[in-house]
């Protein structure tokens, strides 16, 4: 499922293993990149044809629609088993294809780390498609290509962020994107054991976002973590204050 688009190039691209994992983890982010003007993309790994609720079709349908709202470019869902995303070189392929298709100049991935294998095995997968990428004598189809920045949402861990982002304004968008996906999400007796009902997963979405923002001084915010150290030109410009 690709939508909607007739863009070739992407300047931001999210990867994550399942529909809907983007929406929770950095989905207000893609909201506010792409009213900034950059071309925001979402790469799902599987197909979410494991879910309790649901079927890979209805997901589909759901994705689309949490595309539209949070105004990405491009949406494209692979065919690794949900399940079983493996950091297997058919899998690292498959995705070397993208990024050198669509090229992003900055790739979002879940953090190494979290309760669900599918999550923190796209982390790594993903990564090693990023740098294999850029290979000159990897004979796959596409110009060479890697990206300049990858960061890491970190919503499913409990981590100290490296940075936020201020999502105040993009919030009830946000949380919109994810309650597109109602056979998820929607009040309903099939998996109401294992699925907070739908005001329920509001305060946790909503508490979440708060603690962020507080750590930084705003209303909502989304956490992300970046391996290299950050470079300051000018530390009187340097945001959030101390005392």
């Amino acid at each position: 499922m690709t939508a909607p688009s007739v863009v070739t190039e992407l300047d931001i691209l999210a990867i994550a293993a399942h529909r809907d994992d983007v929406e929770q983890t950095c989905g207000g982010t893609l909201l506010k990149m792409a009213a900034l003007g950059h071309r925001t993309g979402i790469l799902d790994l599987t197909q979410g044809e494991m879910g309790t609720r649901g079927t890979d079709d209805d997901r589909a349908r759901e994705a689309a629609e949490a595309a539209r709202i949070l105004g990405v470019s491009w949406r494209h869902a692979l065919d690794i088993p949900d399940g079983r995303v493996e950091n297997t070189w058919e899998n690292r392929l498959k995705i070397v294809r993208v990024i050198r298709e669509r090229r992003p100049r900055v790739v979002i991935l879940p953090y190494w780390q979290g309760r669900h294998p599918d999550h923190y095995t796209t982390s790594i997968v993903g990564y090693e498609a990023c740098f294999l990428a850029g290979l000159k004598k990897l004979e796959i189809e596409g110009e060479p290509h890697r990206p300049f920045k990858i960061i890491y949402a970190t919503l499913y861990f409990d981590i100290r962020p490296t940075f936020v982002v201020d999502i105040t304004d993009q919030f009830e968008a946000r949380f919109a994107s994810l309650m597109a996906y109602k056979s998820q999400y929607a009040d309903q007796q099939e998996g109401s054991g294992l699925f907070p009902r739908q005001e329920e997963i509001r305060d946790r979405i909503e508490t979440m976002a708060k603690f962020y923002g507080l750590l930084a001084g705003v209303k909502y915010a989304e956490p992300f973590v970046q391996k290299e150290i950050a470079l300051v030109e000018d530390v009187t410009a340097i945001p959030v204050q101390s005392l």
